[in-house]
């Protein structure tokens, strides 16, 4: 997935050349770092996963059914009672049309039960609330069937910090997380996710009418293509020179700089020169 820049050809910011990938390629290699990790490395055979009923988490249930066998993958509603019915049907969709096991835990004492000692808690805090409630659930859950929790986040999400901390990317496997929202499109095209769920426009659901791209104030394929060229080191003045919108830039470039700390693991004080995380940085731990 190169620059696409042709010597002598005038440089189209509209196009999605440089995000398209190979949808069969990336899944194969998907599938097999899932087995990889889970399987190789860790020796568990079963993996536990929110089902939204977006197209993130339908991605990641095709991608389990496939390394895992669908039996072996655990799918979970896990609606509050302000959540979308529909998202509610879509998620049942998913697990039905990958014919995992599914089942639903309804969260709403959880998030409730807190936020009635919070009687002015907004919206947003509750949505962050429930999100955080969802992943106690799942990781519950992955150790009553001997499974992991496999993450739905992708790539645009994280760079823009567009997710609940300790919560959405918590999960210590994530086959999504090097994959813009527009390549997770291409992927769930190929993967056959139903239709519906891939033509919606994303949402969190955390708050009621709340779209991704509504909180963005840019479409997830204007950010992917500014995005793409940043991560190759392109400057935010360089990409205005390339016919960019100058404001679009700007917001992409200040979302990624403003959150670097929800990418990281805790910021450690050092006291030693064998810090976990900071200077201490050995692929495999003692």
């Amino acid at each position: 997935m190169g620059i696409p820049i042709l010597r002598g050809a005038p440089f189209d910011p509209q196009s999605d050349e440089a995000i398209r990938c190979d949808p069969e390629l990336v899944a194969r290699w998907l599938v097999a770092f899932l087995q990889d990790e889970c399987i190789s490395r860790r020796g568990i055979r079963r993996a536990v996963i929110g089902v939204s009923g977006g197209v993130d988490s339908a991605v990641s249930v095709a991608l389990c059914a496939k390394a895992f066998g669908s039996e072996n993958v655990h799918g979970f509603r896990l609606p509050h009672r302000s959540s979308s019915p529909e998202s509610l049907a879509h998620g049942q969709l998913v697990i039905d049309a990958f014919g995992i096991q599914g089942q639903t835990i309804d969260i709403s004492a959880m998030a409730d039960g807190y936020a009635a000692l919070e009687p002015g808690i907004s919206p947003l805090r509750l949505g962050n609330v429930c999100a955080r409630c969802r992943m106690i659930v799942l990781f519950d859950q992955s150790a009553k069937l001997g499974a992991l929790p496999i993450g739905t986040g992708n790539k645009t999400e994280r760079l823009f910090g567009y997710y609940t901390w300790h919560a959405d990317d918590a999960p210590p496997i994530n086959p999504l997380g090097d994959l813009l929202k527009s390549q997770i499109w291409q992927l769930a095209e190929y993967l056959q996710v139903p239709a519906v769920v891939r033509s919606k426009p994303p949402t969190a659901d955390l708050v009621h009418g709340q779209t991704d791209e509504g909180d963005f104030g840019i479409s997830y394929r204007e950010a992917d293509r500014i995005l793409h060229l940043l991560l190759q080191g392109f400057e935010a003045g360089k990409l205005k020179e390339m016919g960019f919108d100058s404001a679009k830039v700007d917001l992409v470039y200040r979302r990624v700089q403003s959150t670097h700390w929800k990418r990281r693991l805790p910021t450690v004080a050092m006291i030693s020169p064998t810090a976990i995380g900071e200077s201490y940085l050995r692929p495999v731990d003692y």
